[in-house]
């Protein structure tokens, strides 16, 4: 009788040394495990696809880490966003327009996917996740399954008041951003089709203007004097 009463005491001090060793994943754990992924990545290419309210964009993205962007829109066509660290342009072919604008830390939903935007937003926002961290599908009946996390920021001064991460569990690369902004509007960023760490010329991020084009610097601050 003592023996058996014994062999249980042990095996239940043995399960809980078990469970104590185990390291507890919890959403801020997971955010800090997709940045690491993120901070070992040299280069990213990949689709992209906006989408806010009923305007829908799509194009290629490039970044090469830690401070270039690159996206080249098909849809509007000839569209150019690209950031350097510095300054934040954007062709319109349209309007025959480049705006230019120096900023410290622009390029919006698309820029979170890099190591340096993941740690701003573990800065600036607590993460949970939305059901668990067991995968669950992309979108309702989808066969395609990521980890969703939510983001809600710490302070008034974040331009989105939540944003949702879709993570593929195999890769940790993120594959849908959700953010809600402070007016209510939903902008949703997709990725798809990426290639890690593959050849980019860093010519690519310098833009050539086309001719006859009209530069606006500073179009941010315009009509706020």
């Amino acid at each position: 009788m003592k023996k058996g009463f014994l062999l249980i005491i042990v095996l239940i001090l043995g399960g809980l040394y078990t469970l104590w060793g185990q390291e507890i994943l919890t959403a801020g754990r997971y955010l800090e495990q997709v940045s690491e992924r993120y901070s070992n990545i040299r280069t990213y290419v990949g689709r992209l696809s906006i989408q806010s309210g009923g305007t829908q964009m799509y194009g290629v993205v490039y970044a090469m880490m830690p401070n270039f962007l690159r996206i080249d829109f098909s849809s509007p066509a000839e569209q150019v966003i690209l950031y350097n660290g510095e300054s934040l342009m954007i062709y319109l072919p349209g309007e025959r327009a480049i705006l230019n604008q120096a900023v410290a830390n622009q390029g919006g939903g698309a820029n979170i996917a890099t190591a340096r935007g993941l740690n701003l937003l573990r800065r600036n926002y607590v993460p949970a996740f939305v059901v668990g961290p067991a995968p669950v599908p992309l979108d309702p009946g989808s066969g395609e399954m990521v980890i969703k996390l939510k983001l809600v920021r710490r302070s008034n001064g974040e331009g989105f008041t939540e944003i949702i991460l879709d993570i593929s569990p195999d890769t940790q690369l993120i594959r849908r951003i959700t953010g809600r902004t402070i007016t209510d509007a939903t902008v949703r960023f997709d990725f798809s089709g990426v290639s890690l760490n593959t050849g980019i010329p860093e010519r690519l991020f310098v833009f050539e203007s086309p001719p006859a084009s009209n530069m606006y610097n500073n179009f941010l601050l315009r009509g706020t004097d």
